[in-house]
């Protein structure tokens, strides 16, 4: 006599620990796509702001940041610090990683928006490898006062 006897398929034979860890990785994955997602929402605003594309504009204009970091200055990695908007009115304080050709750096911003206008009290760099801080609005109000002399 060939007796056949039938064979539970491999789920039906693993269900009772198959189904809680398909259910847990789920939520994981789940939970790293929304996190993921958050993070590059947050540096899509960051990178939008009207402080960020100003900074940007003054060092690519500077002869100076450039001659150190090198050509194009573009951003490097996450920035760190807030923005806020509350109608009219605003803030910024943020770093920003940069990198040129030859180097990398932090540019910082801080400022203020009053309406509609953004006005900024710092904007700086520090050169990674030196240290070295060059004052981007210093810089300009040096310049623009020799000039009127």
């Amino acid at each position: 006599m060939n007796d056949h006897v039938q064979q539970k398929s491999w789920f039906a034979r693993n269900w009772g620990w198959a189904v809680p860890l398909g259910g847990c990785l789920t939520i994981i994955i789940l939970f790293f796509i929304f996190l993921g997602s958050v993070i590059f929402g947050v540096n899509e605003f960051f990178t939008q702001s009207t402080p960020h594309q100003d900074a940007l504009a003054k060092i690519n204009n500077d002869e100076y940041v450039v001659s150190i970091i090198g050509e194009p200055i573009e951003t490097d990695g996450i920035m760190n610090g807030n923005i806020s908007y509350h109608n009219n009115a605003g803030s910024a304080d943020i770093s920003i990683p940069i990198k040129g050709s030859k180097g990398t750096a932090q540019l910082y911003v801080v400022g203020t928006k009053q309406n509609d206008t953004w006005s900024y009290t710092e904007m700086y760099v520090i050169i990674d490898d030196t240290g070295e801080q060059i004052d981007i609005l210093g810089y300009e109000q040096n310049n623009s006062i020799i000039k009127n002399e």
